[in-house]
């Protein structure tokens, strides 16, 4: 795959005005945009970034991270603290996802989203009022194993670290992960699934694939 230097804010830009002329493919009147990524790779920050951009546009904009989506602890921790399947497969609350974010977004759905179910400090739901979007609207998700799930996503990004990179980036104590992105790479190929791929090996100079269509 061939990659080519950009900046963090012109990303932004681009992905904004590509996402600005889509259109959800059930024909709702909403889209959803998904950043993957490892929390060592950022993805609330380009999150933030493409949000801010498509408001420039004229866009109404909810940003959803994925860990407000988590799993309560008695779930998360059945097998211990620190099990990397577990981390992969069962950490992440996917049909509350589905339930809260993208069917409210389905052609004739409500349009009420849930930004967050699941406070993992207190470990007790987060009682956050649901957000009306208007027509129009996009809501930017973003988190880890993103890919694979058969999400309604109008545009996905991957942020891809190496294996190197991701180490190095990720803190000892949370290093236990590291074996959870290996079986994600190997058995989902994000590289592969993602619309748009960003290497973040180095935060101060990310490269990127291009737009869908344009190599």
């Amino acid at each position: 795959m061939r990659l080519e230097a950009i900046t963090w804010e012109r990303l932004a830009g681009e992905l904004a005005r590509y996402g600005d002329g889509l259109s959800a493919a059930d024909g709702g009147p909403w889209l959803v945009l998904g950043i993957d990524g490892a929390p060592a790779a950022r993805t609330g920050e380009a999150a933030e970034r493409l949000a801010e951009e498509l408001r420039l546009l004229g866009r109404s904009v909810l940003v959803v991270s994925t860990e407000g989506f988590l799993r309560p602890a008695s779930l998360r921790f059945e097998y211990g603290k620190q099990d990397a399947d577990a981390y992969l497969d069962g950490w992440f609350d996917t049909r509350a996802l589905w339930r809260e974010v993208f069917g409210p977004l389905e052609a004739g759905g409500s349009g009420r989203v849930l930004p967050d179910l699941w406070d993992p400090v207190t470990d007790r739901a987060t009682r956050t009022p649901y957000h009306p979007l208007p027509e129009g609207g996009v809501v930017v998700v973003h988190g880890p194993f993103l890919l694979g799930h058969w999400f309604p996503f109008a545009l996905t990004v991957h942020l891809r670290l190496s294996p190197g990179a991701l180490r190095r980036r990720t803190p000892e104590p949370e290093r236990w992960t590291l074996p959870a992105f290996a079986r994600y790479e190997n058995e989902v190929a994000p590289m592969e699934r993602a619309d748009v791929v960003v290497r973040a090996d180095d935060p101060a100079h990310p490269a990127w694939s291009g737009l869908p269509g344009s190599g």
